[in-house]
């Protein structure tokens, strides 16, 4: 997830751990440790762009990690705030949790997270919510605005915005649970309907929802791409196919940066050439607004022979030609709305 909904939901969760010995502090504890996994951002600083795609939610990630972490910091605030009635066992498990709920959340969408580094580079996505979601986001955010205002001794009524605020949030996450198993079902049944034959089949949420999904159907050359909302009440559904084009990789196969794109996608990619320059993408981050364009370019796009122009590969291209008629039309599409 993004890095303002770790920070406001790790000080709620901090109000609740040790809000009534600490006071305040507690949300700046809780923000600090659920934002202690992207410590990882500091390898931007020396890796190349390729590397630092499976460094971030790497072992920082993980967790080894966490147990590793724990404990250091666990001593660190228990000694800081000497004298005081919090256990030890209280820092762990509070700093524990904080750390353990920022690693589930992060795989909750596309990027995957590395919870068994160093031991299995296998990452963990399960694709309930996209990276920043305002209706999961906003409820923490309310709460820890409140939180700030509200004076310390109003504990019954500091501790009624923190559960409401989790107890909202958890409410929307479950009903990203619920709309995509209910999405997932139709458009394997229109699939079948359609006679598409897959190996492998993903769905993602598209920005800042989840009702309106982007699925990927595998087959052994390339991918049926397809848009479908829970609203839909429709049995049709649009399908394009992108080939993987594996053979445009023949000049750079036997390089690192290869290998470790086909891996950090999980096997999801295609090739293309823009002009004369090979680019590589990776189809689980979407396309730029492809429910209005099925056959617009994917979000994730690198630059195969040009590394260096390949700064912010995920990011530039999440919002690409984003006005207020895009949004609008997804708004559309998000309810169901086919004629943009």
């Amino acid at each position: 997830m993004d890095s303002l909904t770790h920070i406001v939901l790790g000080a709620c969760i901090g109000e609740a751990f040790a809000g009534k010995q600490v006071g305040k502090k507690a949300l700046f504890w809780g923000a600090l440790m659920q934002s202690a996994p992207d410590i990882d951002f500091i390898s931007s600083f020396w890796l190349n762009p390729v590397n630092d795609l499976l460094a971030h939610r790497g072992f920082t990630h993980s967790f080894l990690f966490i147990i590793l972490i724990t404990p250091l910091m666990a001593l660190i605030a228990e000694r800081i705030h000497r004298p005081h009635d919090i256990s030890l066992k209280k820092w762990l498990l509070f700093f524990g949790t904080e750390m353990l709920v920022h690693v589930l959340l992060d795989a909750m969408n596309a990027y995957g997270t590395g919870w068994l580094e160093p031991f299995s580079h296998h990452r963990f996505g399960f694709h309930f919510l996209f990276v920043a979601d305002p209706l999961f986001s906003i409820w923490p955010g309310i709460a820890f605005v409140a939180l700030l205002i509200m004076k310390r001794d109003n504990r019954e009524a500091r501790l009624k915005w923190v559960k409401a605020s989790i107890a909202l949030s958890m409410i929307y996450l479950g009903f990203g649970v619920v709309s995509k198993t209910a999405t997932d079902r139709e458009v394997k049944q229109i699939a079948a309907r359609h006679g598409i034959q897959y190996n492998r089949y993903l769905s993602t949420p598209t920005p800042l929802n989840n009702v309106l999904w982007y699925v990927i159907m595998e087959d052994t050359a390339g991918y049926h791409l397809g848009y479908r909302s829970f609203f839909d009440r429709d049995t049709g559904m649009q399908f394009t196919y992108f080939p993987r084009n594996a053979q445009l990789l023949e000049p750079v196969k036997d390089e690192e940066d290869t290998h470790r794109l086909i891996r950090f996608s999980q096997g999801y990619y295609t090739v293309e050439r823009w002009d004369s320059t090979l680019v590589f993408n990776d189809l689980r981050f979407g396309q730029m607004i492809g429910w209005n364009n099925p056959d617009a370019r994917f979000v994730f796009h690198y630059f195969l022979q040009n590394p260096e122009d390949n700064e912010l590969v995920i990011q530039r291209g999440r919002f690409s030609n984003w006005n207020k008629e895009a949004m609008l039309s997804l708004l559309r599409r998000m309810r169901g709305d086919k004629n943009q």
